[in-house]
């Protein structure tokens, strides 16, 4: 759907109208339902595409490579997580609508602020435009993105409807655990978006802008969901000091964090001069800043994941996230020290 036709197009969308809240319950209630049935008998058992797929028996043993014009896939994002969990969701659908040999179909994120700015339904054919048309809605089973033998079987449930118009709905939260195939297309969008032409940085283009995100520990966090989660703030400021230390000396440098709470939470930080605290940047902001910066140091998060991914700087991550990175020069990993690759770093900077 093109940029000119956005609003319209929010308009016509339940997302933003008075389902909204009636819709985030089901899908509550909907995700405890799929979770409880995981890895049990009923997990396929009762989904009507699984029956139809045993029933009809035209399963296929090649793939087929052709896109099939009428055929679509979508997966709606959770409405009652972050915006680095939707995204995921968002990504999900993208990346198996490639991997099935079918058309992506846009599913609106949570509200129309991110909706706009992420851009990401820009010219693409939109979910709720194809339940007008009447084509058929198939609701796929939640599968293992891991297991070979699951992905074969959902791909034998979408092969079983032949040509007929159907939209396939992958299952809330579906997962794909590496994330990253997607990134160029990704990229591509996001400064492809309409919302591109206002967007506004406090960024010095006479700098080179470097940008830490750490995530804050949640108070509802065990000890051990925060030790495959979270990196104290040690390790950012270990990373900083290396890259500032590997900068030219012809390169002004300007530091940003960005992360919740108060400046005296980040003491770690007092020995970099002149360091600007955006604690109270909003997260449509962050996530703009964190895109935009020369040099992007990230934390085992959602919300600073997705920016790796559409950033065209320079990107230092941690290892132990538990999605992957692309292989390329631009991408720096790290270990939980802090320690990475200098000359990687340098050849990046062309220092």
């Amino acid at each position: 759907m093109r940029a000119d036709n956005h609003k319209a197009s929010l308009a016509l969308s339940p997302n933003y109208g008075k389902e909204a809240i009636v819709g985030k319950i089901k899908r509550r209630l909907n995700s405890i339902f799929v979770n409880k049935i995981a890895n049990t008998s009923f997990q396929f058992k009762i989904y009507k595409s699984y029956w139809h797929y045993r029933l009809m028996a035209k399963s296929k043993n090649e793939k087929d490579e052709t896109v099939k014009k009428t055929q679509y896939i979508t997966l709606r994002p959770n409405y009652g997580a972050g915006i680095g969990h939707q995204l995921a969701n968002w990504n999900s659908g993208l990346y198996f609508s490639k991997y099935f040999g079918l058309n992506y179909a846009h599913s609106p994120f949570s509200t129309e602020k991110w909706e706009y700015f992420l851009g990401f339904g820009e010219n693409e054919v939109h979910a709720h435009e194809l339940k007008k048309k009447h084509y058929r809605i198939v609701q796929l089973p939640r599968f293992d993105s891991e297991n070979q033998d699951e992905i074969d079987l959902i791909d034998r449930i979408i092969n079983s409807y032949d040509k007929e118009n159907v939209l396939f709905c992958l299952e809330i939260d579906q997962g794909y655990m590496r994330q990253f195939d997607t990134y160029k297309s990704l990229s591509d969008k996001f400064f492809g978006a309409e919302a591109r032409k206002n967007d506004k940085l406090i960024y010095d283009s006479d700098c080179l802008n470097i940008a830490v995100h750490i995530r804050r520990r949640m108070k509802i966090e065990t000890e051990d969901a925060w030790k495959s989660r979270g990196l104290d703030n040690q390790y950012f400021a270990n990373v900083l000091s290396t890259v500032v230390e590997n900068i030219g000396q012809n390169k002004k440098v300007a530091l940003y964090l960005f992360s919740q709470g108060e400046v005296e939470d980040f003491p770690e930080f007092d020995k970099f001069k002149d360091i600007n605290y955006c604690m109270q940047m909003g997260p449509v902001d962050s996530f703009l800043h964190m895109v935009f910066a020369d040099v992007l140091i990230s934390s085992k998060s959602s919300f600073s994941y997705k920016p790796v991914l559409i950033s065209k700087g320079i990107k230092i991550c941690p290892g132990s996230f538990w999605h992957q990175y692309p292989s390329a020069d631009d991408f720096i990993i790290s270990d939980d020290n802090g320690d990475f690759d200098i000359n990687q770093l340098r050849s990046s900077l062309q220092v």
